[in-house]
C-alpha cells in the first residue's frame, strides 16, 4: 500500500495539488446493491413517496455534481456526463453509476458517491414497507484515464 495521499509526512490533512498534472479524460464506474423482500421490488413503482427507482436515479445523478460538497478534500469537478441505472432484480435492486470528466484527477468519488445516494434514497422510499432493506457492496468496479 501506498501513502495516504490527503495527509503530509507532519499528519496534516490537505487537499491534494493537482495543479501540475496534465488533463486526461477520465472515468469511473461504481456499483452498488439494495436487497429488499421481492413484494418490495414488485412495488418500487408504487410507493406512497412514488416511483423509488427514478427518484433514486435522479438522487444519484445530483449527488455525484456536489460530491466535492460532501466529501470534504474532493476537487470540484467540470463532469462531462454521468449515469445512474438501476437494474431491479428478484430480491434487490443493482445500481451502476458511471462518471466522465476531462480533468487534472479522477472521478471514482463522484461515482461512488453516485451509487450510495442512489442506494440511500431506494432505502428511505421504501423503508416503511420493509424493515429489512439493506445496502451493500458499494464498490468502484473501473477507472480509466486517456490522454485528453
Amino acid at each position: 500500500m501506498g501513502e495516504l495521499s490527503h495527509v503530509s509526512e507532519a499528519g496534516d490533512v490537505g487537499m491534494v495539488d493537482v495543479g501540475g498534472k496534465p488533463f486526461s479524460r477520465r472515468r469511473a464506474v461504481a456499483r452498488a446493491t439494495v436487497r429488499m423482500a421481492p413484494e418490495t421490488v414488485r412495488s418500487l413503482r408504487d410507493l406512497p413517496k412514488g416511483d423509488a427507482l427514478a427518484t433514486a436515479q435522479i438522487a444519484g445523478i445530483m449527488a455525484a455534481k456536489r460530491t466535492s460538497e460532501l466529501i470534504p478534500l474532493c476537487h470540484p469537478l467540470p463532469l462531462s456526463h454521468i449515469e445512474v441505472s438501476l437494474d431491479v432484480g428478484r430480491e434487490d435492486v443493482q445500481i451502476t453509476g458511471s462518471v466522465e470528466t476531462t480533468a487534472q484527477t479522477g472521478v471514482e468519488m463522484e461515482a461512488l458517491t453516485a451509487v450510495s445516494v442512489a442506494a440511500l434514497t431506494v432505502y428511505d422510499m421504501a423503508k416503511a414497507i420493509d424493515k429489512g432493506i439493506s445496502i451493500s457492496d458499494v464498490t468502484l468496479v473501473e477507472k480509466t484515464k486517456e490522454p485528453a
